[in-house]
C-alpha cells in the first residue's frame, strides 16, 4: 500500500480513519511478529511508513476533537479575484517614439 498524504487522511470521515487505523496496526503487528520470528521481512522500511502514518491519523483525529484543525469541509475554499494586467510601459514607450 502506498503512503497516505495529510491531505488524504484529514478528507476521509472519522469512520473511515478508524477503520484505515485498524488495518494499519492489523499490518504493523503482522510485520513485527515476522521480525521477532527471525523471518526476512520483504520491505524493512515498511514498518517506519506504517508507524508514521499511524501518527498522522492520530494526530489528526486529536486535533479535530480539540477543535484545531476543522472537519473535512464540504466547501469550497473562497477564490482570490484574479490579478489585473499591469500595462506595459516599454510597449508604450517604443510607439511614441
Amino acid at each position: 500500500m502506498p503512503v497516505m498524504r495529510i491531505k488524504e487522511i484529514t478528507d476521509m470521515s472519522s469512520e473511515a480513519r478508524a477503520q484505515r487505523l485498524i488495518e494499519l496496526r492489523a499490518e504493523l503487528a503482522r510485520i513485527r511478529t515476522m521480525v521477532n520470528a527471525g523471518g526476512a521481512v520483504e520491505n524493512p522500511t515498511r514498518i517506519r511508513h506504517l508507524r508514521k502514518t499511524i501518527a498522522q491519523i492520530l494526530t489528526i483525529e486529536n486535533e479535530q476533537k480539540l477543535g484545531l484543525r476543522k472537519a473535512p469541509a464540504s466547501e469550497k475554499k473562497e477564490e482570490k479575484p484574479a490579478k489585473k494586467a499591469k500595462p506595459k510601459k516599454e510597449a508604450e514607450e517604443k510607439t511614441s517614439e
